[in-house]
């Protein structure tokens, strides 16, 4: 049922595993290497042609340029009013609808539970016109609030899906033991299930906060300045007009990847106790 172990797979197996994962290992870091060299490579050496080599010197100035230049400091507070309160809501809003489609068992609680589930298999490309006419007709075209709300909205169904699937794995006797005893289901949800639903909360919301922070489609759909969009779309304006600045795209690139890195590792060890909660036995 489960896949064996390559420790107990023949000689030949694990040599050739052993050959594979540091060629797979390169293939996969190796765009980002490039990003990295370019992010400190000279304009003098794309001009020149240089784009695969080493940099003939590291120009660490090129990061001090990105903010001197270019608006990237105002880009990266956008991403954080759009990522931050969208974490927020749409990890509230999946733990209460997790909890009633978890917990309550009422007709039309797999039905509901289907809807929340279809929204992801809906592609999004084919929701940017529509989403845009709603957002200006409503107001919201070209804010920090109408993309909040969007990604809230778009988000709840795979958070709703992941909370109600951890939820329905916690014991029920303690549920069982509270009514019992007399305590609200609001008590219930606030002091016995929410206290054991941390490395899940800390799980989903470094997946949200990932998603959100790299989102760059609806970025660019939904906003158009300078004041309202994320980073992901103000690294494009790092490019001039006639020329492509990459050596100042790519070190921007590098500082709009930091914040969900550091948010990873700072939350790493409750990121894998959510994920793996529940995935052994005894």
């Amino acid at each position: 049922m489960f896949p064996r172990p390559i420790e107990h797979s023949a000689p030949p197996a694990r040599i050739a595993y052993q050959v594979a994962l540091p060629i797979a290992l390169v293939l996969w870091l190796l765009p980002l290497i490039g990003v990295a060299l370019t992010s400190v490579r000279p304009s003098g050496d794309l001009a020149a042609g240089n784009y695969f080599g080493w940099p003939s010197a590291i120009a660490f100035s090129n990061y001090a340029e990105v903010f001197q230049n270019s608006p990237i400091g105002q880009y990266i507070l956008n991403s954080f009013r759009v990522t931050i309160p969208t974490v927020i809501g749409a990890v509230a809003i999946s733990t209460m609808t997790g909890f009633a489609l978890g917990i309550y068992q009422f007709r039309s609680n797999i039905p509901i539970f289907f809807m929340f589930v279809a929204g992801n298999f809906v592609p999004f490309q084919i929701l940017m016109v529509p989403v845009r006419d709603m957002t200006v007709s409503m107001g919201l075209y070209n804010t920090t609030t109408g993309l909040v709300l969007f990604h809230i909205a778009f988000q709840s169904g795979f958070c709703t899906l992941f909370m109600r699937n951890f939820i329905r794995s916690l014991p029920r006797e303690l549920i069982e033991a509270a009514r019992v005893e007399g305590v609200a289901e609001w008590k219930i949800f606030i002091h016995i299930v929410l206290p054991l639903m941390r490395p899940a909360i800390a799980a989903l919301s470094v997946l949200v906060f990932t998603f959100i922070w790299n989102d760059y489609f609806w970025a660019t759909v939904l906003t158009t300045s300078a004041t309202t969009q994320p980073v992901t779309a103000g690294l494009y304006s790092l490019n001039g007009q006639w020329i492509a600045s990459w050596h100042l795209v790519s070190a921007g690139s590098i500082v709009a990847a930091m914040p969900p890195v550091l948010m990873f590792f700072l939350m790493q060890r409750h990121f894998i106790a959510g994920l793996t909660l529940g995935a052994t036995k005894g």
